[in-house]
């Protein structure tokens, strides 16, 4: 956490706070059901605009995740990869008779 406060104070693409914004934001939208996913992926989410971009926070992580030490970084990864576990997963069968 102290490296990831530092570098949220001298980057200037960071404010503090905005990490676990990011955090928050991916794992909110990858937690969605998949008919809000699909919807966002066709036609955009207008809420993004006044509450954040959860793909873009995504990159977000990509890029503090490369700019932290190693020790650091494999940290938040592991907080990360449980979210892109949850995106990653195939969805439900639709029929779930199993016809």
């Amino acid at each position: 956490m102290s490296e990831i406060t530092r570098l949220e104070r001298t980057r200037n693409y960071l404010r503090p706070g905005d990490v676990s914004v990011a955090v928050g934001l991916w794992k909110k939208y990858v937690h969605q059901p998949e008919r809000d996913l699909w919807h966002d992926y066709e036609w955009g989410n207008v809420h993004w605009y006044c509450c954040g971009d959860p793909l873009e926070a995504r990159v977000l992580l990509d890029i503090v995740m490369r700019a932290l030490s190693p020790r650091s970084a494999r940290e938040l990864r592991m907080i990360v990869e449980r979210s892109d576990a949850v995106w990653g997963r195939p969805s439900p069968p639709y029929d779930v008779d199993g016809r």
